[in-house]
């Protein structure tokens, strides 16, 4: 059985290797080759420039707006997104009244609500953003038509249009898209948990606001420290929701410019997709820091049942 073993898994991972370092690593690195260069994007004609772009970039204001948007996005996104889906989906699964044989349960149809809270993961983050527009609309928008409708048109606001709200309205809109991914991801774990310990602490008095910090989230840590780092990717991007929801776009006055899309103008726009490749290796960076972050600080002793 051993002879030949490592011939035989090399046999196996060749393949994906190749593949993998063909179109994940390779890219990377052409990536961080062409920061070095004044490449335009449009001509195969290009010069090594060094650090130059580097430097460019520790000097850009706006680069370091966008940096400001984006930990913003990084610190509020993920932990409200994963928030509501630990909360929904302990809910769901165990926080419906006791029935009979059954001390835990969930509530009623909870199935159905997972599907309700799933729905927005069927839609692209491109109608997503389109229906999100409309919604903002100041004019006939169904934000400010419903607080019209109600009496409270001292509320209404300029959502999109305005400076201070436009960051926040994306990160709702970020929110509402991925919160009910994880509800289901979170409920798919809840449910492998014996219901043994739920009973167990309720007869030792434990409430549920206990069990939930004391047997749900240690049992879930590893699948909620997955998610951190899922969603923190998704903050460090928000592409789509700033070219399509805002002014400019990224706008209004630079409010709502993150990396990403600073990344496009660099190249598309401006045609220097040198600079461009450049805060893409940027992102890259921060990407990786934070990844390693949340790593070594959700560290914790592995729980087994």
């Amino acid at each position: 059985m051993q002879h030949g073993k490592y011939r035989f898994i090399a046999g196996f991972l060749a393949l994906p290797v190749i593949l993998y370092a063909v179109f994940v690593i390779s890219p990377f690195v052409q990536a961080i080759y062409y920061s070095f260069t004044d490449w335009t994007g449009l001509s195969s004609d290009f010069k090594m420039v060094g650090f130059k772009n580097y430097n460019w970039l520790l000097h850009d204001d706006l680069f370091w707006k966008a940096v400001g948007h984006n930990v913003l996005l990084l610190l509020v996104v993920p932990l409200v997104t994963l928030g509501l889906g630990l909360f929904f989906a302990f809910m769901l699964n165990v926080g419906g009244r006791g029935r009979k044989n059954a001390a835990v349960s969930g509530v009623r149809g909870s199935s159905l609500y997972k599907v309700i809270y799933f729905f927005p993961q069927v839609l692209s983050i491109a109608i997503v953003a389109l229906l999100f527009q409309f919604t903002y609309n100041p004019r006939n928008g169904a934000i400010n038509s419903f607080l019209d409708g109600v009496g409270l048109d001292s509320l209404q606001q300029q959502w999109l249009a305005d400076p201070k709200l436009a960051l926040w309205c994306l990160m709702a809109v970020m929110v509402w898209s991925n919160v009910g991914f994880y509800v289901v991801l979170f409920s798919a774990g809840m449910s492998s948990i014996p219901r043994d310990f739920y009973e167990a602490a309720l007869l030792d008095g434990a409430n549920r606001i206990k069990t939930f910090f004391r047997i749900t989230l240690p049992l879930l840590w590893d699948t909620v420290q997955t998610g951190w780092i899922y969603m923190g990717i998704i903050a460090l991007d928000a592409f789509a929701v700033v070219q399509i929801m805002t002014v400019g776009p990224g706008g209004p006055a630079d409010s709502t410019q993150v990396m990403g899309y600073y990344v496009y103008t660099k190249t598309f726009h401006d045609g220097q997709a040198g600079r461009a490749t450049t805060i893409g290796v940027a992102m890259l960076i921060v990407t990786l820091i934070f990844a390693v972050i949340v790593t070594r600080l959700g560290q914790r002793e592995r729980l087994e049942y």
